[in-house]
């Protein structure tokens, strides 16, 4: 969506590069303004060269979140405790919904030399953190676009997801040519916005420096609408939502509204992972 110059920008709060463990750079996390945007409390960048022997994320548990990826280049192999595995290509994406209590893995595909992409995780509102696991597979074809922006979560100007996320949760992934300017409208009640680049640089927000590949940004609070202008070609996601209005009780794998709903979401995982365990699994 193109739109006129803003009379007043949307101020970045924040920027970070966060920091890195390998071929993950951890953009956001419950320390790095995760508390404050909320559902939004991590963001991690992966980027794996296969060739060097990097290996994917082999079965691991979550309670109380959900995880989003979107793979950007290889094709990865997943498998979960809902039953689910398959093949997910390049474009695709994995919503893991972990609820009370889920194991997965993925895996990069014989063949792939790199796989690179965000995973997102999501803070669940209370009726949601304790419910059953659910997992949703999506090729490429079947994530709507509106302009430059690929609908990948919620709804955006008209196009939506088929994955049923939590209400009020917006993710897209954008890309724009050198020079090309868009603005993003908030949907009504989204006050929580960010950006993270993957390529290029953007003008944004009156900065006097652009954005970078590599970078994250958070903007204040409100319902403004932001512009970007494009320094090369670029790409980057975008989420945007109504505050979280629960605190977050965290653990290593799990992030929940309370202490007692952690409790039962790491109670969960440790019966899942003896099962894992009793088939050899783990």
């Amino acid at each position: 969506m193109n739109a006129a110059t803003l009379a007043s920008p949307r101020a970045i709060i924040h920027r970070t590069r966060g920091a890195a463990h390998g071929p993950i750079t951890r953009l956001l996390s419950p320390g790095r303004m995760g508390r404050q945007l909320k559902p939004f409390v991590f963001l991690d960048w992966f980027d794996m060269d296969l060739s060097d022997g990097q290996q994917g994320f082999g079965l691991h548990p979550h309670s109380g979140i959900a995880t989003f990826t979107w793979l950007i280049a290889g094709e990865a192999a997943y498998e979960d405790t809902t039953g689910a595995r398959g093949l997910l290509p390049a474009g695709g994406v994995e919503w893991m919904r972990a609820g009370k209590g889920v194991w997965h893995a993925s895996e990069p595909a014989p063949g792939s030399r790199r796989m690179a992409g965000f995973q997102l995780w999501l803070a669940l509102p209370a009726e949601l953190e304790l419910a059953p696991a659910e997992s949703v597979y999506l090729a490429p074809e079947r994530i709507p676009q509106i302009g430059p922006a690929k609908v990948l979560l919620g709804e955006y100007a008209g196009a939506r997801s088929p994955i049923l996320s939590p209400e009020g949760v917006s993710y897209l992934a954008v890309s724009l040519k050198d020079g090309e300017r868009w603005t993003f409208v908030p949907p009504a009640g989204h006050e929580v916005a960010w950006v993270a680049l993957n390529a290029g640089a953007l003008n944004a927000a009156g900065e006097a420096r652009p954005l970078e590949a590599g970078e994250m940004a958070a903007f204040a609070e409100s319902g403004e609408a932001v512009s970007f202008t494009a320094v090369g070609d670029a790409a980057f996601v975008l989420g945007s939502s109504p505050r979280h209005p629960h605190e977050l009780a965290t653990g290593y794998y799990s992030v929940h509204t309370s202490a007692e709903a952690l409790a039962a979401g790491e109670a969960e995982i440790a019966r899942l992972g003896e099962a894992l365990r009793a088939r050899g699994r783990l």
